[in-house]
């Protein structure tokens, strides 16, 4: 696992200014509005000062930014401390408000039943152990808090012919629009050695997630299996045709 971590971590290092460039134009751009939107509607109906939000795997900050900026209170951690940096610049005046903390999503250095909320984007496929982060997950909710996931499969066409000739025909798409490639653009070469080992690239989600977090505890599940066009811009809808992102909701 450690060996894993570190070649992940410093994947990430070395992606977080291009990462940070795509989350300043998401928040630039309609996605700050359709994504706070989003989450707004699903967080507890309570004012955003008596709320507490854990975002797990920050990133470039865009959650971190958008939520604090709405006024609840947000705790954001990564693993990589080079894209908390770059979470810190982006946040700008709000910075220093928000916590920031280089954590392992695995094995979070909180105490139990501390959060309202916990969100996570883009994460848990490239986890090491998916498990253990939900155990944890569950954790440090409050009872009664609200878990939001957003993720995909990103990485299934790796094992599946049929997915393959999508996720092809998708690059075809973007090239012939003369959109940016959001898979090509990045070190495609390496983050598909690494994605062959992770352990949810060749599971059908969220179907796996919905069982993992039903042994744990989680008392009501809710599954959008599509929900990209709520969120995404045009050239995201394009690049991500053939791999739909879906959120999974559960209250403890």
């Amino acid at each position: 696992m450690q060996g894993q971590l570190k070649e992940l971590e410093q994947y990430w290092s070395n992606r977080a200014e291009g990462y940070s460039m795509v989350n300043q134009k998401e928040l630039s751009g309609k996605q700050r509005e359709k994504w706070l939107f989003y989450l707004r509607n699903h967080f507890p109906d309570k004012s955003p000062e008596e709320i507490s939000v854990l975002d797990i795997g920050t990133g470039p900050g865009f959650f971190a930014i958008i939520i604090k900026e709405a006024g609840y209170q947000v705790t954001a951690i990564d693993y990589t401390a080079e894209m908390l940096r770059h979470a810190r610049k982006n946040a700008g005046v709000l910075a220093d408000s928000i916590t920031w903390m280089t954590m392992d999503a695995h094995h979070l250095n909180f105490d139990d039943n501390l959060f309202d909320v916990i969100v996570t984007r883009n994460l848990t496929w490239n986890l090491d152990e998916p498990y253990q982060a939900y155990r944890e997950w569950y954790r440090v909710l409050k009872p009664g808090g609200t878990l939001l996931n957003f993720d995909a499969n990103w990485y299934a066409y790796l094992f599946d012919e049929e997915k393959r000739r999508l996720y092809e025909k998708d690059r075809a798409n973007v090239a012939k629009l003369n959109l940016e490639d959001q898979y090509t653009c990045t070190d495609i070469d390496t983050m598909e050695t690494l994605a062959r080992n992770m352990p949810l690239s060749n599971i059908q989600r969220p179907a796996w997630d919905r069982d993992v977090l039903t042994s744990l505890g989680f008392s009501s599940i809710a599954i959008e299996e599509d929900m990209g066009d709520q969120v995404y811009s045009f050239m995201e809808r394009i690049n991500n045709a053939a791999t739909p992102l879906f959120c999974v909701q559960a209250y403890k």
